[in-house]
């Protein structure tokens, strides 16, 4: 798993957007307080980089930041480290983070897989949140899904002992398979013993809104690092 992060498969489409001037603005002028720069041959200090030894989290695929910043704002005791490569949500987090005063963020521009595989210490994070990350519907594109043999393995890894896996999404095929990854997956322990109520603390995401409005069902899994 570790050969150039699957042979170099990503799970994510890239997608192409126009970044507004104050997303860039944001960019240029708050990267340096917030952002942490990819570095394949070091491993991440998460104290230094927050100033602080409290519990991280980490949020892969945080899209425009929304629901990061709400559950950041709502828990400062808690850190929280956000994995993305669109550069608008970049902007538009980093935009959220200072008008609000939030301190307790910090941001990885960068594929998350690399950023796991290289920079992380296993058992660094006390959660992993993955809300509504590209499902892959097609047979053919499976072997792209964040959730799956081998790379679910470094993720739990990188879970300290009590830890918990949160993944949402409102694909029910994307759902019952990372059901079935997860299960499977050493040191892990469904707290539910099948799909999650809906946690009352995460904030609803774009995502989740539309699915919504499209009558599409929410599935939610949580697992914890045993």
């Amino acid at each position: 798993m570790s050969e150039e992060s699957d042979r170099g498969i990503r799970t994510y489409v890239l997608r192409a957007g126009r970044m507004t001037d104050a997303q860039k603005r944001a960019l240029d002028e708050l990267w340096s307080r917030y952002g942490l720069e990819f570095d394949s041959k070091a491993k991440l200090d998460l104290g230094a980089a927050f100033g602080n030894a409290n519990p991280v989290v980490a949020e892969i695929g945080f899209g425009m930041g929304r629901a990061t910043w709400q559950i950041a704002e709502a828990n400062p005791g808690i850190n929280y480290l956000g994995l993305e490569v669109h550069t608008p949500g970049v902007g538009r987090l980093l935009s959220d983070l200072k008008s609000r005063g939030i301190a307790n963020v910090r941001i990885v521009r960068h594929d998350a897989v690399e950023v796991f595989e290289s920079m992380i210490e296993p058992g660094a994070f006390s959660g992993l949140h993955v809300f509504y990350p590209d499902p892959w519907p097609k047979k053919r594109h499976h072997k792209r899904r964040l959730i799956r043999e081998g790379l679910a393995e470094i993720l739990a890894s990188r879970l300290a002992r009590g830890g918990y896996l949160y993944f949402v999404t409102d694909i029910e095929d994307y759902a019952l398979w990372s059901l079935d990854v997860l299960s499977r997956t050493a040191g892990l322990r469904n707290r539910f013993g099948g799909f999650a109520p809906r946690q009352e603390w995460r904030p609803e995401t774009k995502f989740e809104a539309h699915a919504s409005r499209d009558g599409r069902a929410c599935w939610e899994l949580m697992f914890d690092r045993i």
